[in-house]
């Protein structure tokens, strides 16, 4: 049974406060709470949409803020094919990351910071003021006696020389990564780490990429007590805990030995050629 519909809310983070409505929470059976928020576009949502919504992350902080209670569900309701999209509850990671993204959002309008964002949406009702439109509503500076070419004139031209060498600049990064490739797949075939030119020589080196599987992280850690300290795996949280001397160095020794290679990656550096030596006369 739905315990609240269109329901305003004032979330209080660390004194900041955030105003919004939910559309609807209902009391389950456990005695926690689901919150649905109903959506009208065109696409259903995907796993990843729905664990990375900061809409829903909000809306779980307000309920649990308001009535005291768990949220145990969180429900984008996608109505163009009546379809409840679900996932579970925040944990205290994204909770913690939502409460830090609302103060760095507080302390940027404090300043006057408004960057623009540009999306699906634009232009708003403000193109004038928009750094992404505004250039379509200047009108251009009257002229002047002296024959100088204006701000704006110069600006177009730059344009266009602009466009034209970032055409260049693909076409050669196009050519740069075709030589790149047949570099590293003659130092692969031969079993070499150093191509040699005219002018320059090349280090090839295959660079290894290590990190940690969740799982096998976690199950070190939970049973410590110390998963948290992680953020649910957190890699630099995961370094600060490592070079903590407060835990336990049996602890710390198990998570150096979870470290595993989890991608590989060639790298090529150039290197111009010094003078070879001039061989000695007898």
């Amino acid at each position: 049974m739905p315990i609240a519909l269109e329901r305003a809310f004032n979330l209080d983070v660390d004194g900041i406060k955030v105003r919004g409505f939910i559309d609807r929470v209902d009391k389950l059976d456990s005695g926690g709470l689901s919150i649905i928020d109903y959506k009208s576009g065109r696409e259903l949502f995907t796993t990843d949409y729905l664990a990375d919504d900061l809409q829903l992350t909000i809306y779980q902080m307000a309920a649990e803020q308001t009535w005291g209670l768990p949220v145990e569900r969180l429900t984008l309701y996608h109505l163009r094919s009546n379809t409840p999209c679900v996932c579970p509850p925040r944990g205290r990671g994204a909770i913690d990351g939502a409460r830090r993204l609302i103060l760095d959002v507080a302390e940027g309008i404090a300043q006057g910071r408004f960057p623009a964002t540009e999306n699906q949406f634009c232009p708003c009702d403000f193109p004038e003021h928009c750094p992404y439109h505004r250039h379509k509503y200047m009108e251009a500076a009257p002229a002047v006696s002296r024959q100088e070419c204006l701000p704006g004139i110069a600006a177009m031209d730059a344009i266009e020389t602009y466009a034209g060498l970032q055409a260049q600049i693909k076409e050669l990064e196009k050519q740069l990564e075709e030589a790149r490739a047949k570099i590293i797949a003659y130092c692969q075939a031969e079993g070499l780490n150093r191509l040699y030119g005219t002018e320059h020589e090349i280090t090839y080196k295959l660079v290894e990429k290590t990190g940690f599987d969740g799982d096998e992280l976690k199950g070190v850690l939970g049973p410590a007590g110390l998963w948290e300290r992680v953020l649910g795996f957190d890699p630099s949280l995961l370094k600060q805990l490592v070079a903590d001397d407060a835990v336990p160095g049996e602890i710390r020794k198990q998570i150096a030995g979870l470290r595993r290679i989890v991608s590989c990656y060639p790298q090529l550096r150039v290197k111009e050629r010094s003078a070879e030596e001039e061989p000695a006369e007898e």
